[in-house]
C-alpha cells in the first residue's frame, strides 16, 4: 500500500509540473498589428501589450521615443538614429514571423526600459539581436554621424552588453544576468537565443547597457535593441502548494509507517 500512494503522490507531482511547463507563452508580438515596413509610434507616452506582458512606449521632448516599441521594418543598410527601429535581421524570429520588439534606454528622459508580466513568472529565454543602428556604428564605426561619434569598428577587449534585471512584485531588483551582443569584433548580426532562467521566479524585467565605448556622460553606443520570441512560464501558486503538500504528506505517512 505504501508503495501505491507512493507512486500516487509522485504522479500528482510529475502531472502539476508538467501543466505548469505546458502553460508556457512566447511573446513574438505578431498580435499587433503593423502596416508592411513599418513600427509602432505614437505622439503620447503609452502602455502596449503582447500575449499578456505589458511594455511601456515613452514619447519625449516632443519628438523622440523610448522604451519598447514594436516593429516589422526592414533596413539593415542605413545607418543613425533616423533607422533605430530596426534590427540588422531584417525581420522576426523563424518563418512568417516578421514582428519584433526593439527596446530603447534614454537615460535623459527617465524612461524606464522593463516589461510587466502581470504576475510571478519564470523566463525560460528569448532571442536577441542588435538594431541596424547600433550594430553598424559597432561593425563599422559608423553611426550616420561625420564625424562619428562613437568608437569603431569594435575589436580586442571591446564589448556591448544587455543588464538584464529580474524584478519583484514592488518592481524591485531581485537578479541579474549579462548578455553580450557584441564581443570584440564579434558583433551579432543574427537572432541569439540567450537562456534567462537564471533570473528566478519574477514579476517583471528591466533592461541597462554597458559598453566598452563609454564616457563621461555614459555608453557611447547607441543603447538599443532588438527581441523576439520571449518565452515565460507562469508560476501557478496553487498548483505549486498543492505538490508540495502532497510530498510532504507522502514523507509524513513514511514516517508513520
Amino acid at each position: 500500500m505504501r508503495v501505491t500512494m507512493k507512486k500516487i503522490y509522485m504522479g500528482l507531482t510529475v502531472s502539476l509540473l508538467m501543466m505548469a511547463s505546458a502553460q508556457s507563452a512566447v511573446i513574438d508580438f505578431e498580435d499587433n498589428v503593423l502596416g508592411a515596413d513599418s513600427a509602432f509610434n505614437n505622439n503620447a507616452s503609452v502602455n502596449w501589450t503582447s500575449s499578456g506582458a505589458d511594455f511601456l512606449y515613452g514619447y519625449n521632448y516632443s519628438c523622440c521615443w523610448s522604451g519598447f516599441t514594436y516593429s516589422n521594418k526592414t533596413d539593415t543598410t542605413t545607418p543613425g538614429y533616423l533607422n533605430d527601429q530596426s534590427a540588422i535581421t531584417g525581420d522576426g524570429v523563424g518563418a512568417g514571423q516578421d514582428s519584433y520588439a526593439v527596446g530603447y534606454l534614454d537615460t535623459y528622459s527617465g524612461t524606464p526600459l522593463a516589461i510587466d508580466f502581470g504576475g510571478s513568472r519564470t523566463v525560460q529565454g528569448s532571442y536577441f539581436t542588435n538594431t541596424t543602428y547600433s550594430y553598424l556604428a559597432m561593425a563599422n564605426g559608423d553611426d550616420g554621424n561625420d564625424p562619428a561619434f562613437v568608437k569603431g569598428p569594435f575589436g580586442d577587449g571591446d564589448f556591448y552588453k544587455l543588464i538584464i534585471s529580474g524584478l519583484g512584485v514592488g518592481g524591485e531588483t531581485i537578479s541579474t544576468l549579462d548578455i553580450f551582443l557584441a564581443d570584440g569584433d564579434n558583433v551579432i548580426d543574427t537572432w541569439e537565443w540567450f537562456d534567462l532562467t537564471g533570473l528566478g521566479e519574477v514579476y517583471g524585467m528591466s533592461f541597462a547597457m554597458g559598453s566598452s565605448d563609454s564616457g563621461s556622460f555614459g555608453v557611447n553606443t547607441p543603447t538599443y535593441f532588438a527581441m523576439d520570441s520571449l518565452t515565460v512560464v507562469p508560476v501557478p501558486a496553487a498548483a505549486w502548494l498543492f505538490a508540495s503538500a502532497l510530498c510532504l504528506l507522502g514523507f509524513r505517512r513514511k514516517l508513520s509507517a
